[in-house]
C-alpha cells in the first residue's frame, strides 16, 4: 500500500507560497531547455563539426548519463544539508559547463571533445538540480492536495521547456550554431537569483540520523513498498523513453520526409509537446491529494499512449503523425505529475530527496537511451518499431494497474 504522508489538512494559516513555487518552477524549464533544446540543432553541429550521427547524439547522451550517475548522490546531500545548498551551487556548476561548450564551439578548430566535458559539466549541475525540486515541493507543503498542485505546475513547466526547446534552438543556431550553449549560462542566472532571493524552505525540525541508521531506513522504505516504487520507477523511464524515442523519429520524419527544417520544423515538433504541457497542468489541478485518481489518470494516460504509438504505423502523412504524436503527449502528460505526486507524497520527508532521486534516474535514463535506441530500430526494425513502443507502454500500464495500489481516501 502507498503510505497516506501528511494526508491531513493543516489547520493554521494557509501555505501561500506561490512566488517560491513559480521560482522553483524556472529549474525544469532551464535544465530542460538546456538538453532538448539541442536536438534540432544536432544535424548543423554534425556538418559545423565535421562529426557522425552517434558522435552528435553523445552531446545529448552525455549529459543524462552523467547525471544518472551522479543524481542518487545529490539526492542523499539533500536530505543531509539541504535541498537550497545542493541546488544552487548545481545551477552554478551547470551555468559554466554551458560556458565551457560555447567557448569551445566559438574560439577552437576541433570543439568537440570539449564540448562533450562542458556537457559533462551541465549534467553533474542537471543531477543536483531538477531532481531535487520534487523532494522540495514535499518538504514545503503540508498537505498531498498543495503538493500534487504543485507538482502539477513543476512538470508543465518541465513539458514547456520541451514545447520551447525545438522553436528556440532552431531560432538561435540560425545566428550560430553553438549559439544556443551561451543562453544556458544566462537561463541559470535567472533561476539562481529567484531559487535565493524568493524560496524560503521550511526549517528542518529534527537532526540528522547517522549514515548506517539512514541507510537502513532506506532499505526499510524499499522493503515495504518496493512493489509500488519498483512499479512507478519502470513506469516513469518508460514514459521518457517513449516520448523522446517518438520525439527523434518525429524531427527525422520531418527533415527527411517532409522536408521541414528549421524554425518551421520547431514549430511542429512543440504541437505535441505542447499538449504534453497542457494535459500535465490540468492533472496536477485535478488529482489534489486522490490518489486512486492519480492510479487510474495514470492508468487511462498510458493506455492512450500505447494506442496512439501503435496507429502510428500506419502512415506518414504530416498531419496524421502530428496529430497521434499530440494524443501521446497527452497520454504521457497526465502520467508523469500523477507518477511525482505518488513517489513524493509515499515517501517519509528524511528519505524522500534519496528515493525519488532514484526516480529521476530512471527518468533521465529513459531520455539518455530514448533517442539511440530509435535510430536502431529505425535502421533495423522500422516495420515494428511502433509496436515495440506501444508494447512497452501495455507493460507500464500493466504496471500501473497490478501493483500501484493507493488506500482509499478516509470519509471525513
Amino acid at each position: 500500500m502507498i503510505a497516506r504522508n501528511g494526508s491531513k489538512k493543516s489547520r493554521g494559516k494557509p501555505n501561500n507560497q506561490k512566488w517560491a513555487i513559480i521560482s522553483i518552477s524556472s529549474i525544469p524549464l532551464v535544465m530542460t531547455l538546456g538538453n532538448s533544446m539541442l536536438i534540432p540543432v544536432l544535424p548543423a553541429m554534425e556538418h559545423e563539426l565535421g562529426i557522425s550521427s552517434f558522435q552528435s547524439s553523445m552531446i545529448i547522451t552525455v549529459y543524462s548519463i552523467v547525471a544518472i550517475i551522479l543524481i542518487p548522490i545529490a539526492g542523499f546531500l539533500s536530505d543531509r544539508i539541504g535541498r537550497k545548498k545542493v541546488i544552487i551551487p548545481s545551477l552554478i556548476i551547470a551555468a559554466i559547463g554551458g560556458l565551457i561548450s560555447a567557448w569551445a564551439g566559438w574560439k577552437m578548430d576541433n570543439p568537440y571533445w570539449i564540448i562533450l566535458i562542458g556537457r559533462a559539466f551541465q549534467g553533474v549541475g542537471a543531477a543536483g538540480a531538477f531532481p531535487i525540486v520534487l523532494p522540495l515541493v514535499g518538504d514545503m507543503f503540508k498537505t498531498d492536495e498543495e503538493v500534487s498542485s504543485s507538482l502539477g505546475l513543476i512538470e508543465t513547466s518541465n513539458t514547456l521547456g520541451k514545447v520551447l526547446s525545438p522553436v528556440l534552438g532552431a531560432f538561435l543556431a540560425g545566428f550560430f550554431w553553438y549559439l544556443p550553449f551561451f543562453s544556458i549560462p544566462v537561463f541559470c542566472l535567472i533561476s539562481i537569483v529567484l531559487m535565493f532571493f524568493l524560496v524560503k524552505p521550511p526549517k528542518k525540525d529534527q537532526d540528522f540520523i547517522p549514515f548506517k541508521k539512514f541507510i537502513a531506513s532506506i532499505k526499510n522504505t524499499f522493503k515495504n513498498n518496493w512493489k509500488w516504487l519498483f512499479a512507478v520507477f519502470v513506469i516513469g523511464i518508460i514514459l521518457m523513453f517513449v516520448l523522446f524515442a517518438v520525439l527523434f523519429y518525429l524531427s527525422d520524419i520531418l527533415e527527411k520526409v517532409h522536408h521541414i527544417k528549421g524554425v518551421k520544423k520547431g514549430l511542429l515538433l512543440a504541437i505535441p509537446l505542447g499538449g504534453l504541457c497542457i494535459a500535465s497542468y490540468i492533472t496536477g489541478k485535478v488529482i489534489k491529494e486522490n490518489k486512486v485518481l492519480m492510479k487510474w489518470i495514470t492508468f487511462g494516460g498510458i493506455v492512450l499512449l500505447a494506442a496512439s504509438i501503435a496507429t502510428l504505423s500506419f502512415s506518414k502523412s504530416l498531419w496524421f503523425i502530428v496529430t497521434l504524436f499530440t494524443l501521446s503527449g497527452i497520454g504521457i502528460g497526465v502520467g508523469l505529475p500523477s507518477l511525482d505526486a505518488l513517489i513524493t507524497s509515499g515517501i517519509e520527508k528524511k528519505e524522500r530527496g534519496s528515493v525519488t532521486s532514484i526516480y529521476s534516474s530512471m527518468r533521465f535514463g529513459g531520455v539518455a537511451s530514448g533517442p539511440p535506441v530509435m535510430a536502431i530500430m529505425m535502421k533495423y526494425t522500422e516495420n515494428y518499431l511502433f509496436y515495440i513502443l506501444s508494447g512497452l507502454s501495455v507493460l507500464a500500464a500493466i504496471a500501473t494497474l497490478i501493483a500501484i495500489k493507493p488506500e482509499k481516501k478516509e470519509s471525513k
